[in-house]
């Protein structure tokens, strides 16, 4: 029976071949409760963040735009697991906004209270006028996860979320000096910032990662506020545009938030445009924004929008949960563009000009069939749900109550 089981083992990679590497770019999602939205073969949020930490054997740098954690749901134990990581000996490093941090303080603190875990604070207001926004960790300068969710309990169960785990290290070297960046403007005074050298860098557009299917996906980081990041040429809205404009056949996008308006009631036009550009050449345009925008000025555009030849627009509204209302949750949180099921960008930036000049966000540019195409069919299960709310010129779209802006 031994020498039977040994052969086999001998004989398995021969039979099988050998086991299928983990892949170094991977979608990742979080799914509300009790919707229609599941993608059975993308792993959920929960399980890639316990996965990566779990890893972590030298650092952990987190930089969120806040932590909010509740006794007995699924951000508990990612926290815990940044507690092991510290106690193994893990160098920890968070960074959250020092405005949400009023908000919410209690489980950053309860980190910042152990040993090997340092907290700081960054308010972006002095810096660029807005708020640090992002959403992402590094794993020992070498694994990132960057996406929509926030550190949130509610971002792992009750908010539909996506985002991209990545294994390579020119991406974590160009993430993780961001980090140091803003690493040290966090402890920087008022009158330090305004003579603070900005660091410069110029870092390659061609990064290539292996994917689940042995595919290589070609790829750059993006960044935002375009006067606080190190290489320019990587700006988010930059990145963005040159995206849509180079689409020839469709355009899908889905943010939590659209506005064409600026803070002092300009024009925001650089998206918009874009998209007019698009529907202009006979590329065909769908997006979706979430309900939260109903009641807002942007409706007014979004129907201007939609009255365009060959552009689609649609809120979704997620229902509420089975056990009661949410403040703040149960909302497509998304933020992406697929171009020609090809190429996508995915990142932390609602569709709105602040996000792009005065608070700190980042994304990333990739060129790959097989994630965009999959990326362009989670678009449609929400475009093809039952949560989905075409608009229309003469439409009428009353506010749900949803509580502010993530």
């Amino acid at each position: 029976m031994k020498k039977l089981l040994l052969a086999f083992l001998l004989l398995a990679p021969m039979i099988y071949g050998p086991a299928a590497p983990a892949p170094d770019i991977e979608i990742v999602e979080s799914i509300p409760v009790g919707t229609v939205l599941d993608n059975p073969d993308i792993r959920n949020t929960s399980d890639v963040w316990l996965e990566m930490i779990g890893r972590a054997r030298k650092t952990l740098d987190v930089e969120q735009y806040y932590i909010s954690d509740e006794r007995g749901k699924m951000l508990e134990p990612v926290l815990s697991a940044i507690d092991s990581a510290a106690a193994r000996g893990v160098t920890v490093r968070i960074l959250v906004d020092a405005r949400m941090y009023k908000t919410y303080a209690a489980s950053v603190d309860r980190l910042a209270e152990r040993p090997n875990i340092e907290m700081r604070r960054i308010d972006f207001g002095p810096i660029a006028g807005g708020i640090q926004h992002a959403k992402y960790f590094i794993v020992d300068g070498r694994e990132v996860f960057v996406g929509s969710q926030n550190f949130d309990w509610r971002a792992l169960e009750h908010i539909h979320e996506l985002g991209l785990r990545i294994n390579n290290g020119q991406v974590a070297a160009a993430y993780g000096d961001v980090f140091n960046l803003d690493w040290r403007l966090a402890s920087l005074k008022p009158e330090e910032i305004k003579t603070f050298s900005l660091p410069r860098k110029t870092y390659g557009t061609s990064i290539r990662v292996a994917g689940a299917s042995g595919d290589v996906t070609v790829l750059f980081p993006t960044f935002s506020p375009l006067n606080w990041i190190p290489d320019p040429s990587l700006w988010d809205e930059r990145a963005v545009v040159a995206l849509m404009d180079g689409a020839q056949r469709s355009l899908t996008l889905q943010f939590l938030s659209y506005s064409p308006l600026g803070r002092q009631g300009d024009r925001y036009a650089a998206i918009d445009d874009a998209i007019r550009r698009a529907a202009k050449r006979g590329v065909k345009v769908r997006m979706i924004v979430s309900d939260w925008e109903k009641g807002s000025p942007a409706v007014s555009a979004l129907k201007e929008l939609a009255a365009i030849p060959n552009v689609e627009v649609a809120f979704t509204s997620i229902p509420e949960w089975a056990g009661g209302y949410l403040s703040f949750a149960r909302v497509e949180h998304c933020k992406y563009m697929v171009a020609d099921g090809e190429k996508f960008w995915l990142g932390t930036s609602n569709c709105e000009r602040s996000y792009y000049y005065g608070s700190r966000n980042l994304g990333i540019v990739c060129a790959s069939r097989q994630l965009a195409g999959k990326l362009a069919e989670i678009f449609l299960k929400s475009w093809n749900s039952p949560y989905r709310e075409l608009i229309t010129q003469n439409g009428e779209y009353a506010p749900r109550e949803h509580g502010e802006k993530k």
